[in-house]
């Protein structure tokens, strides 16, 4: 780590806004929803608290001030709250790859970035979970 940096040298900066690209950044941060998800007998039938993060590569489009020409973060929460009331996942990187599917359904979304974390599987820790990064490509 080098005098003036905080970032060990293995970590990628997030960059993902970019003027020159014509690239617009659409985040959600610290969602914080109950679900029941676990592969262990004791997590199932129990809500447990999750929090979850999204960041999205979005490319821009002539801004005219109206919802229908951006990507809505609105949309976003509803879609991960749609996910977590709906089918039981037991993987916490199960529901992240559906979350990541669902933004890239979006043809404005060039990649989404999805961490999940649960808050309260280990008592030692704050939170443990998974973060991925999905794009058009993959």
């Amino acid at each position: 780590m080098t005098q003036n940096s905080n970032m060990s040298d293995n970590v990628t900066p997030l960059r993902i806004a970019d003027h020159a690209r014509a690239i617009r950044h659409v985040f959600v941060r610290d969602l914080l929803l109950q679900a029941d998800i676990g592969v262990y007998a004791h997590e199932k039938g129990l809500q447990q608290p999750l929090r979850f993060n999204v960041d999205l590569t979005v490319s821009e489009a002539a801004h005219s001030d109206e919802l229908a020409n951006v990507v809505c973060y609105e949309d976003v929460v509803n879609r991960i709250k749609a996910l977590v009331s709906g089918d039981r996942v037991n993987l916490v990187e199960t529901l992240a790859e559906k979350i990541a599917a669902g933004c890239l359904e979006d043809a404005r979304v060039l990649a989404a970035r999805v961490r999940v974390e649960k808050l309260a599987a280990i008592p030692e820790v704050a939170s443990v979970g998974v973060e991925i990064e999905r794009s058009r490509q993959d």
